[in-house]
């Protein structure tokens, strides 16, 4: 089953703009689980610049499917989740400047800063997982931190500029799916997937979970939060319907089948 994580920052990107009470973000998770959503994902960034202390609070109190905190390793942050104990903490790299989170931690290179932070975590009863690039030294490397889990970012995929491009992110990506698989770490996978571009990736099949944001939310300003939400829960359950479909009918065919336009 591919399930949807919603990630809810940008509704308080838009609260914030104004500095007022709507839309809430509470409100938004709300609805995306009464459209199916799986999991409702936020970030609370050290800076607050969209999802606040207030939020995460309620977030926890309200949410009725998995909540999965977003965080940079910073000691504070890692203190309040650990009173906030949400279903799942990803660690994030974090950049003041940045629109939204660019590229993956670089667990191999903080090491030592990340294990601490991930037995704190765990020991609190949280899932922990991590959003890294697709490169096997980082995947094998969130194995020998201790993570349970974790998430591909899929920009390089997202932002190609050619098929070729595409299928070579592709590649990477199912090559860093199998090191996951290996390691014994559930695979998640988000960044810049849209209902444009959801379907192969969806049909590599393997991922656990999809954490999808900004182009719901896009969508939700034209047709509703719960309906952005179906559309794409069902363009997951066609990729993975068609991906059944070619390993069953068709398991000589090459791998480009799996990666249609």
């Amino acid at each position: 089953m591919n399930k949807l994580g919603v990630n809810i920052d940008h509704v308080a990107t838009v609260r914030q703009a104004r500095q007022t009470d709507e839309p809430d973000p509470i409100w938004a998770a709300a609805e995306a689980e009464l459209g199916g959503a799986d999991g409702i994902t936020f970030h609370l960034r050290e800076d607050r610049r969209h999802i606040n202390d207030r939020d995460a609070e309620l977030l926890k109190q309200t949410v009725a499917t998995k909540l999965n905190m977003e965080m940079a390793i910073d000691p504070e942050i890692v203190k309040i989740a650990v009173k906030l104990r949400p279903d799942q903490c990803t660690l994030v790299p974090e950049k003041r400047q940045e629109l939204t989170t660019e590229g993956g931690l670089d667990v191999v290179r903080l090491r030592r800063r990340i294990t601490p932070a991930v037995k704190k975590l765990k020991n609190a009863g949280i899932v922990v997982s991590a959003f890294i690039e697709p490169d096997a030294a980082q995947v094998t490397a969130c194995a020998a931190c201790g993570f349970d889990a974790l998430e591909l970012w899929t920009g390089a995929y997202a932002h190609a500029q050619n098929e070729r491009e595409q299928a070579e992110a592709l590649e990477r990506l199912a090559a860093a799916l199998e090191v996951g698989w290996d390691s014994g770490l559930v695979v998640h996978a988000g960044h810049g997937l849209t209902y444009r571009n959801i379907k192969p990736i969806a049909m590599l099949g393997g991922f656990s979970e999809y954490n999808i944001g900004h182009s719901i939310i896009a969508r939700a300003v034209f047709v509703g939060l719960r309906e952005a939400v179906r559309e794409m829960k069902r363009l997951l359950d066609q990729a993975l319907l068609r991906a059944d479909v070619v390993d069953r009918f068709y398991p000589e065919a090459d791998v480009d089948t799996h990666y249609p336009n």
